[in-house]
């Protein structure tokens, strides 16, 4: 068995965390930062937009039970691909929806995907600004935010609601 990773920044990383954490197929999921130029980011230094870092996620999965091109879709479905400086209350380039990608198929899996929901009309049009980029060195978030929506599930709630309205809106399944 192999194990693969993905890395998808989205907003805050303690919404971006449960979508994927429970699914069959996936090992880990990791909440950090990844993008920047400052080595061991702290979470008060990449909110003081201080590192070029955005907040992520990195998950670890068996391709043979989910793939690659699953975990895209499923992406795109976590949050608001239109908007290029944050994700609902949560603004600013360290909360920037970005793909980061560490070979060309994920690169060709990505694209082919964004273009594809750009094409779909599912956000009336809007342009898909989601970034694709190469992924760098993923960075841990300290241990206090990693499955923030198990630690801290009444506050895990309010941070989540208007993505889950927008979601709602938008993914109708």
């Amino acid at each position: 068995m192999s194990e693969q990773t993905a890395i998808f920044a989205g907003g805050c990383f303690w919404c971006m965390v449960e979508p994927f954490d429970s699914l069959p197929g996936i090992k880990k999921v990791r909440a950090g930062y990844t993008g920047g130029f400052v080595d061991h980011p702290t979470y008060e230094a990449v909110l003081a937009h201080e590192t070029g870092h955005t907040e992520a996620v990195k998950i670890w999965f068996d391709p043979s039970v989910i793939s690659y091109s699953d975990l895209v879709e499923l992406y795109w479905q976590t949050g608001d691909p239109t908007d290029a400086m944050g994700q609902f209350q949560d603004r600013g380039d360290n909360y920037r929806s970005v793909i980061f990608v560490d070979s060309a198929e994920q690169r060709e899996i990505a694209a082919k995907s964004k273009q594809a929901l750009q094409e779909s009309g599912i956000f009336n049009d809007a342009l898909i600004v989601t970034q694709i980029e190469d992924a760098s060195t993923f960075w841990e978030a300290e241990e206090h935010h990693q499955d923030f929506y198990q630690k801290d599930p009444a506050r895990y709630e309010i941070e989540h609601a208007q993505r889950q309205e927008f979601i709602d809106e938008h993914w109708q399944s």
